[in-house]
């Protein structure tokens, strides 16, 4: 009976310890991305580069896509453009998870709308985002997909 039960415990401490080594496992991936806390990410223009893939010009109908994320007394907030019309909203940050509710927008039409669609897709889309190790590059992403759309910070 001692016998049994020396291998159950010894089993129990083996099955403790694997999920403690997975969870190390996890943290070790994690941290490829940078893990800057969220106001890192906050009060800066991110300047559109990239959106499903594909790079975005500097200047899309003579104006420059970006994302700004504002922090608010108790809440968050988002403005952006993707080259011809203003869009913003209300956002929910918490750790890595992002939720950008649907916006407002201007309402002008312009000759490329491609760019601001995308990018206002992108936007209600995405549920997280990661920011690089040099915390000058962000991606808004669904799941573990590729990006939805990449930024990098740029001077106001």
């Amino acid at each position: 009976m001692k016998k049994h039960l020396t291998l159950i415990a010894a089993g129990i401490l083996l099955l403790a310890n694997s999920c403690n080594t997975v969870q190390n496992t996890n943290n070790n991936n994690t941290s490829q991305q940078s893990t800057m806390p969220e106001n890192t990410i906050l009060g800066k223009r991110w300047k559109l580069i990239e959106l499903n893939g594909k790079p975005v010009a500097d200047k899309v109908n003579g104006k420059e896509p970006y994302l700004k994320l504002i922090k608010q007394e108790k809440d968050y907030s988002y403005d952006a453009s993707g080259g011809c019309n203003g869009i913003g909203g209300n956002l929910k940050l918490s750790g890595f998870k992002v939720q950008f509710a649907q916006g407002m927008s201007t309402m002008m039409a312009c000759e490329d709308m491609s760019i601001e669609q995308g990018l206002s897709k992108a936007l209600v889309t995405a549920d997280n985002y990661t920011v690089s190790k040099e915390g000058d590059v962000l991606s808004i992403n669904k799941g573990r997909v590729a990006p939805l759309a990449r930024f990098r910070a740029v001077a106001e």
